[in-house]
């Protein structure tokens, strides 16, 4: 039998403000535990939440973004359930009426098509506390820094059936994100996790199958092996007889496999009911409309001016707006005196990006600046060095030694220009290898390259490429 997925994505976003969503305690990361929460993050008698009004416009951001319903009155619920790093016995969160509904995200599949993957939902609610279980040898500690931190919750349809679909969604997400500035997409730290809801069915079939969650994958890696174990397990369980359960599983990454946590509660478990303290939250169309003033270029529309602006093909400019970091340094590098714009994009996409991931670098770690880089493209424009060169100079602006003009000059890499010396290099050569010449001459053309070679060799690699190649092509012919 053919088997189908069906994926549903659950992400949590960690908004960017200061202080948390319903308190004024801090949301940096790393403080010691228990430093970051005050009395209303605990739950404390006679405390009253006050919702964080940067959180909501975050939210609405996110929203105008991706084309969705901006809720005019969302309501609060409390979620209630029991876990130990949530002091209050219940999370505050949005239900029935979330702040952003009916979205969508296109994204971009393997075989160069596009699909359109729905947003059910993005509502805001407070994240909970920690359990640290690692040191404190058979007991759990813990920590209730991140207790009230604000996140936002996407909700996508189950429109996904494959793991690479699932992770192309998350990444578009995780690049949106980055881009409105509401989330700074630290997976490591997690301001930006999902869970995976996971189901299988008969090729063909429209009801979906018993589908199980799995909790709290924070790496782009981990979700595609995660959901290719889930679906290979649900499918090997079903045809040897056996019936997928609905139940919350953890994925264990160094044995690549997911495991069972506890059986899954149905929403009504939860007995969500309006939050008493907090009135629902009313946003009028002024208010509406002075959000979406604030939203940047978006990576749809940027990638598409990419395309329009400087030439770049449909693939380059996918690459250099994978991120708005990304995308502004190759616009500065481009419009760099004497640069060029599809040679910035070739140097950005290839030699920059290759150079931080051999070293996993952050583009914001990178030794090379978007100036030293367009000023080495310059060169490139005017001649002064060939692209060979270059990219000896950009290891060499790398690894610290300056900008390329200092490197090209210490180490005497200008490029050899003039006619007179490339032709008397030439006639070095061919004196020097009178067989090959003879062959060549009999229509062994692929000696070209052999001669190409010798003189580059012989000018260390300095002679301007195209000169010589017409230079040679004549000599030869001759």
């Amino acid at each position: 039998m053919e088997w189908q997925a069906v994926i549903g994505l659950e992400i949590h976003a960690q908004l960017a403000t200061r202080s948390k969503i319903f308190s004024g305690a801090a949301t940096a990361y790393g403080a010691a535990p228990n430093t970051q929460a005050c009395a209303v993050d605990l739950g404390l008698p006679g405390v009253l939440p006050v919702l964080n009004g940067e959180a909501v416009r975050m939210a609405v951001k996110f929203g105008l973004a991706i084309d969705a319903q901006i809720t005019p009155r969302s309501v609060f619920a409390r979620k209630n359930y029991f876990y130990p790093d949530l002091p209050k016995g219940y999370q505050i969160s949005q239900y029935e009426l979330p702040i952003v509904a009916h979205g969508s995200m296109e994204i971009e599949l393997e075989d160069g098509t596009t699909k359109t993957i729905g947003i059910v939902r993005a509502h805001l609610e407070e994240d909970a506390g920690k359990s640290l279980h690692e040191d404190f040898h058979g007991l759990t500690g813990i920590d209730l820094n991140r207790a009230g931190t604000p996140l936002i919750e996407i909700v996508s349809g189950p429109e996904m059936h494959s793991a690479k679909e699932a992770v192309a969604y998350m990444k578009k997400i995780h690049a949106l994100v980055r881009y409105l500035d509401i989330c700074d997409g630290n997976m490591q730290e997690g301001s930006f996790r999902c869970d995976a809801n996971v189901s299988v069915r008969p090729l063909g079939q429209e009801k979906l199958g018993t589908r199980a969650e799995i909790k709290n994958l924070n790496s782009f890696r981990f979700i595609e092996r995660a959901i290719n174990h889930e679906i290979a397990r649900q499918i090997e369980l079903i045809e040897g007889g056996g019936k997928v359960v609905q139940e919350t599983r953890l994925y264990d990454a160094e044995r690549d496999e997911t495991r069972s946590m506890r059986s899954k509660e149905e929403a009504f478990d939860y007995r969500y009911f309006p939050d008493p303290d907090l009135l629902p939250v009313e946003l009028d169309d002024k208010y509406i409309e002075w959000v979406r003033k604030s939203l940047p270029e978006l990576p749809v529309a940027k990638r598409q001016r990419f395309i329009d602006q400087y030439g770049l093909t449909s693939r380059d400019a996918t690459i250099l707006t994978a991120s708005r970091e990304l995308a502004d340094y190759f616009e500065r590098v481009a419009k760099a005196p004497g640069s060029d714009a599809k040679l910035a994009a070739n140097w950005v996409s290839g030699e920059l990006l290759g150079a931080l991931n051999r070293e996993a670098r952050e583009l914001d770690q990178s030794p090379v600046t978007a100036t030293m880089l367009g000023g080495l493209i310059a060169r490139i424009v005017d001649n002064t060095i060939s692209g060979k060169i270059a990219k000896e100079v950009f290891a060499a602006m790398w690894d610290g030694e300056g900008d390329c003009d200092a490197i090209i000059n210490a180490r005497g890499l200008k490029q050899i220009t003039d006619s007179g010396s490339i032709e008397a290099l030439i006639d070095g050569i061919l004196a020097k290898n009178p067989q090959q010449l003879a062959d060549y001459r009999a229509g062994k053309d692929k000696l070209f390259g052999f001669f190409v070679g010798q003189v580059m060799k012989a000018s260390k690699g300095q002679a301007n490429p195209a000169q010589l190649n017409d230079l040679l092509k004549k000599k030869l012919d001759s």
